[in-house]
């Protein structure tokens, strides 16, 4: 155990998260903090919390309820315990090691003292034959009931957030397909709950009055059947209504492999999914509701939560750079330590090259590209784009740029927008150009010292992002692939060329006339025109065209 929990004048009681790298456990930690409560954090592998934002604010410590002797030092002194643990993909046993777990922690729980045990289970329908791992859920909870220690059940169906497993399963088949044979289940009633309700209850859960010891159903607003919910996820995401027909003969296995076929979802994540949803999902009661009141503005809809998750996954993995951890944002945000699958497909074209050049001389040409220096790949391939983006009302590369050098967040810069920078290290573009999906450039700046080559004295690394829409989208991408090459390959080059130019102009004493982009031409042409705007740019720009 590490690191002080964070405490104030009130002593505040300390709970303990366990599974806190998972889904739900890495954003309860800063909902806790964020309600005054002093937290720690297990995990298995405390590595996997050390880039978190709260990991400073929280203490650490690492066990494991398959290892009981280890759980003693976690419950020491905690006053509540989240238990967020389930074996989704643990294979056959996953059932037993499940129970043993529980059995482990509520005895662990009892020898330390602990005040009370919250536990999110799945809701589930009372007499009918579950599922596998929706038994092995409900057992759990009657373990940790069948304890001394008061224990806070809370059972939810489908949670709506971008990075939960049932969501992105969802919302790839509503993107994905435009036409469907899907199982009868998807007739079956649910009501999904937004994750940032979810918290809400569980946060709620740690100081409740008395010592409550039962389940309660938490749900959102809405019920509605699995199809209505795909519905929802392709109107949330501006496609035309799916068609969707429901037959008898896709079992859930057969229906999880096509899951994992047509999804990145996993087939041994989609199963247990599936699997759950064979029946309807609803609360069969909302006495927690008496208990506590619903968040301010009420509960999440299902057509507001699918457009808070939509939000965050425009940000998925781009928001992680080489250079810094992602920053936390909403509730619903991916997190660094989510499955790779989470927030959807993301396709990428990655390069990396030496420069014989300082990070500074390399960061300047960086900084400088596009406008009049242009974007020193293959112009009539940008300036082509360009002219078709305009025929159809976006704003191709006519805006050019503020200043010839210098960029700040949030300006216009041809068809991008600057979305991030950090000087001397990273400048990420968002495109603004009518594309069908959301589209990233980015270009950054390291230190060569260790690069194992020893080549260089920094390394450019350039990543372009492409987050389809639709099988448009994926169309688009293909279509376009051939030409990566050419256009990022180029421009890769010839970034390194003009850098390791001015650097040599630099050491020799002579000034690489920054105002004049046509003076470095290590090509032997003229990189000032290569990609160059499709305006003018002689012309001043005006403040229109960078708003």
């Amino acid at each position: 155990m590490n690191g002080p929990a964070e405490k104030d004048a009130s002593d505040a009681p300390l709970v303990l998260v366990t599974g806190a790298s998972g889904y739900i456990g890495g954003r309860l930690v800063p909902a806790l903090l964020e309600a005054g409560l002093r937290v720690r954090a297990m995990a298995r592998d405390v590595e996997r919390l050390r880039d978190r934002p709260w990991r400073d604010r929280v203490e650490v410590v690492e066990a494991d309820v398959s290892v009981p002797a280890s759980l003693a030092r976690a419950l020491d002194g905690v006053d509540v315990a989240y238990y967020l643990i389930h074996m989704m993909g643990g294979g056959r046993r996953f059932a037993g090691r499940d129970r043993a777990g529980a059995r482990a922690f509520a005895a662990a729980a009892e020898r330390a003292g602990t005040g009370r045990i919250v536990y999110l289970g799945g809701i589930h329908p009372e007499g009918e034959e579950l599922s596998a791992h929706m038994a092995s859920r409900e057992e759990v909870g009657r373990i940790l009931l069948a304890g001394s220690v008061p224990t806070v059940v809370l059972r939810a169906a489908v949670i709506l957030g971008s990075g939960s497993a049932s969501f992105e399963i969802m919302r790839h088949l509503a993107e994905r397909l435009p036409v469907m044979v899907a199982p009868r289940w998807v007739r079956n009633r649910i009501q999904p709950i937004a994750v940032r309700d979810v918290l809400h209850y569980l946060v709620a859960a740690a100081t409740l009055e008395g010592s409550p010891h039962r389940t309660f159903d938490i749900g959102g607003p809405d019920v509605l059947t699995f199809a209505e919910l795909l519905q929802a996820c392709a109107r949330a995401a501006g496609l035309p209504r799916r068609r969707i027909q429901a037959v008898p003969v896709l079992t859930p296995r057969l229906a999880s492999h096509w899951i994992g076929l047509v999804t990145p979802v996993p087939t041994s994540i989609a199963r247990p999914l599936v699997e759950s949803l064979i029946h309807d999902a609803v609360a069969a009661e909302s006495d927690l509701r008496a208990l506590v009141p619903d968040p301010v503005g009420g509960l999440t809809g299902v057509d507001r939560a699918i457009e808070l998750a939509l939000a965050r996954i425009r940000d998925l993995d781009v928001t992680t750079t080489w250079h810094s951890a992602a920053p936390t944002g909403a509730p619903s945000s991916p997190l660094p330590e989510d499955p790779e699958w989470s927030g959807g497909i993301v396709r990428r074209d990655e390069r990396s090259r030496p420069v014989d050049a300082s990070p500074e001389t390399l960061w300047s040409v960086i900084e400088g590209i596009g406008g009049a220096h242009g974007w020193y790949s293959w112009r009539l391939g940008w300036v082509t784009r360009g002219l078709l983006d305009r025929v159809v009302g976006g704003p191709g590369l006519r805006r050019g740029r503020r200043h010839p050098h210098r960029l700040m967040v949030g300006e216009a810069l041809d068809w991008w927008r600057v979305e991030r920078l950090e000087r001397g290290r990273l400048l990420r573009l968002r495109a603004e150009m009518h594309v069908p999906g959301e589209a990233w450039l980015e270009l950054g700046v390291e230190d060569a010292d260790a690069d194992a080559d020893g080549d260089g004295r920094s390394v450019l690394r350039q990543r372009a992002l492409y987050h389809p829409r639709g099988p448009l989208g994926d169309l688009y991408w293909w279509a376009v692939w051939p030409f990566h090459g050419i256009v990022f390959g180029g421009m890769q080059r010839n970034i390194a060329r003009a850098a390791e130019a001015a650097e040599r102009e630099r050491t020799a004493g002579v000034d690489p006339a920054a105002d004049d982009p046509t003076a470095v031409d290590p090509a032997g042409g003229d990189l000032a025109a290569i990609g160059r705007s499709d305006h003018d740019p002689a012309a001043p720009t005006t403040a229109e065209e960078t708003s």
